[in-house]
């Protein structure tokens, strides 16, 4: 059984926006992120997945690239941020 690369990639990037969404509010100073370390894990495979999918997309591909990108940036953000702060 061959699985879809677009609908893996689709949870899996949807698993991991949700986890960078919902962990970052929690008030932890100084500690572990196990979940945005997780979360950051699956999405720079999901960002190699994309690299390594035909370009044949019809431009959905590349920004899939971009914001796989940007929610790379923001979870690494969000972890700092949870390391320096205590809400």
């Amino acid at each position: 059984m061959r699985l879809n690369f677009w609908k893996c990639s689709t949870v899996v990037l949807s698993a991991a926006l949700a986890t960078a969404l919902v962990y970052p509010s929690l008030p932890i100073a100084n500690a572990d992120q196990p979940h945005m370390e997780a979360a950051l894990k699956l999405l720079r495979q999901a960002r190699s997945d994309l690299e390594a999918a035909t370009p044949n997309k019809g431009g959905h591909r590349e920004r899939a690239i971009q914001r796989t990108d940007e929610a790379i940036k923001q979870t690494v953000d969000g972890i700092e941020y949870a390391r320096t702060h205590k809400d």
